[in-house]
């Protein structure tokens, strides 16, 4: 029942509005997420309640009666907007607080910079990329000008991080401090990227090499080992898809129906879902089909291609596929999720298919991101041969042929 101002005058310490007695806060609600607290010394609270990406969040809008029910309504349907905008009005405030001492401080700047690109992030890359700043760059520089931040005072900061090991997450920060600067330059907020002159000054990341099986009989154990999988249907079929398609794991998990077509056999991923923003088409072999119509008739009607156990409003986990693999006996240093890309991307350079094709199919950046964008098709009709060619040959494999890798262009 919505609330009025006779029903809220009425409201007592101690008494919730049934009669009941307490001796704790107590809460009352109006509609669409705004509600009031009544604390044990009367006080009368406005509360609005709200969900961002899939994220609780509550935010205070005032004491009543210096704010007025048509006001707090006015305040909550104002913020509901910003959600709909795809703005989390928590976020927005924090700008709003350091603005007010520091329209320029770096955190400020910052945040407007993340509330601004977040919309086109994923919810794990949105907030992954807030804890990097929080932890990392605004205790130390996130109250300065950024006008006023000089290269080494960053590089201070940066190898804070390096000093304790993480130089991944120092590369990682640095190229999120430059997309900051970057913004700020831009929007006229600071004259230059100072995050450039950085370049070249911490050591190289080393490069991280996905676990993967590339021996073809080894190749042949494992896909055997995929198609005896005792876990659940969902599971068991993401896994077994996963060699034939060879998307990255993130992809594979977030696979909706509404992309897949089945009579044309491709699978269209959306720009928004794929890590470099270009769309990315996967041609479906006849076994892809094949394992996607065996699940069909159980998760065909809902969102995901994998659903999660839980509910079928998100998909499976992202562990979920390296989880399968260590059940199945492989341990993190022989076989991974994403090593089915590794796989392909070796054998199918070593049978000869063209280079250009295969990195194309394995979605891989191309530097010019303008390009890519209108490139997503290229080499179509030659990843379509390869990637029913690639699935023969996995059948193969599993079916213990002695299959040795065909360089294609030695054939006539």
């Amino acid at each position: 029942m919505p609330l009025s101002d006779i029903r809220i005058k009425a409201f007592k310490a101690g008494v919730k509005p049934d009669g009941t007695v307490t001796s704790k806060l107590y809460k009352v609600t109006d509609e669409k997420g705004l509600y009031l607290e009544v604390t044990p010394k009367g006080a009368k609270r406005w509360r609005f309640k709200y969900r961002f990406k899939r994220k609780e969040k509550l935010l205070s809008l005032g004491v009543y009666p210096d704010v007025s029910l048509k006001s707090a309504r006015q305040k909550r349907d104002a913020l509901r907007t910003q959600i709909t905008e795809n703005i989390d009005p928590a976020e927005l405030r924090k700008v709003e607080k350091l603005t007010n001492g520091d329209k320029n401080s770096f955190e400020a700047v910052a945040r407007e910079w993340h509330i601004k690109f977040s919309t086109d992030w994923s919810k794990e890359y949105t907030a992954r990329t807030l804890v990097h700043l929080d932890k990392n760059i605004f205790p130390w520089l996130g109250s300065k000008d950024i006008n006023k931040i000089t290269p080494p005072e960053l590089l201070a900061a940066l190898r804070r991080i390096e000093n304790r090991g993480a130089l991944d997450t120092a590369h990682r920060v640095l190229q999120i401090c430059s997309a900051v600067f970057r913004y700020a330059v831009t929007t006229g907020q600071a004259e230059r990227n100072q995050a450039t002159d950085l370049v070249g000054a911490l050591p190289p990341a080393k490069t991280k090499h996905h676990a993967s099986i590339t021996d073809p009989k080894a190749i042949g154990g494992l896909m055997r080992a995929i198609q005896g999988y005792s876990g659940t249907f969902v599971i068991a079929t993401a896994l077994r898809l996963s060699p034939f398609v060879f998307v990255r794991p993130t992809e594979l998990r977030n696979a909706e129906w509404s992309d897949i077509d089945l009579d044309n056999a491709e699978w269209r991923i959306p720009a928004e879902k794929m890590k470099m923003r270009v769309v990315h088409i996967v041609p479906l072999s006849k076994q892809a089909i094949a394992i996607l119509k065996d699940i069909q008739p159980l998760t065909g009607r809902d969102k995901y291609v994998f659903p999660s156990s839980r509910t079928i409003t998100r998909p499976i986990s992202n562990n979920t596929i390296n989880a399968a693999l260590r059940r199945l006996g492989f341990g993190k240093d022989e076989m991974t999720a994403h090593g089915f890309r590794s796989m392909a991307s070796t054998l199918l350079n070593e049978q000869g298919w063209l280079g250009d094709a295969i990195e194309r199919q394995l979605a891989h950046s191309e530097g010019n991101g303008v390009r890519a964008a209108y490139n997503y098709a290229q080499h179509l009709p030659e990843r379509k041969k390869m990637m029913q060619s690639w699935a023969d040959y996995l059948d193969a494999l599993a079916h213990g042929a002695d299959v040795i890798p065909i360089n294609r262009e030695s054939k006539s």
